[in-house]
């Protein structure tokens, strides 16, 4: 029993201390491996969080590739159910962004090829959606320098230089040889920077 004016009691102490810990604990960002347990778990408020959390870098990346705001969007969502069917799978040891990228920048690829095939087909060329806010830091020359590119060569430089994978990475998530990321790595940057320096810009 404490008397009035004595100091606080050790177990009072620990118990101040204590609380202050628990909200230090609650305010630290959670995991994403603690998500993935949530999501798994039936947790909903987890599942949004691990969206919230990636979408703006799934968005940009898909953007990037497939030039058109309103594909973007649906490629990036797209990815990110596929990645969460397959969350199960997923080794939690391994970073959850990087292979949700490899899982955007693949379907971005297969949107572009499949739209370069119907215009093939039907020829008129389909109108590009004006960015959203995640894609304002790059300027329209570079959007337009980019867009220049081949997909294979647009990817590679996307996953590179956005996502920053290595050039290994990189060629396991898109199963090629690594020669051939590198190839397409090089020429890729070679023809960004003849691109922008007709632009003005180098």
């Amino acid at each position: 029993m404490s008397v009035p004016g004595e100091p606080v009691s050790g177990a009072v102490q620990s118990i101040s201390v204590g609380g202050r810990v628990a909200r230090a604990r609650m305010l630290r960002p959670r995991s994403d491996r603690s998500l993935i347990a949530g999501a798994l778990a039936g947790v909903e408020s987890d599942l949004e969080l691990l969206f919230r959390r990636h979408w703006p870098r799934a968005y940009r990346a898909a953007f990037l590739i497939v030039q058109d705001a309103a594909a973007a969007e649906d490629v990036a969502q797209e990815a990110f159910v596929a990645a969460i069917r397959r969350l199960d799978r997923f080794d939690r040891q391994r970073p959850f962004g990087p292979w949700l990228g490899a899982i955007v920048s693949n379907r971005a690829i297969d949107w572009v090829r499949a739209r370069s095939a119907r215009r093939e087909i039907t020829e008129p060329e389909l109108e590009h959606g004006s960015p959203s806010p995640p894609i304002g830091r790059y300027s329209d020359e570079v959007l337009a320098a980019l867009a220049a590119l081949s997909p294979e060569h647009r990817t590679v430089v996307v996953m590179r230089y956005v996502l920053e994978y290595t050039p290994g990475e990189i060629a396991r998530a898109l199963e090629l040889p690594r020669g051939t990321v590198n190839s397409r790595l090089r020429r890729g940057l070679d023809a960004l920077e003849t691109r922008l320096r007709g632009a003005g810009l180098q």
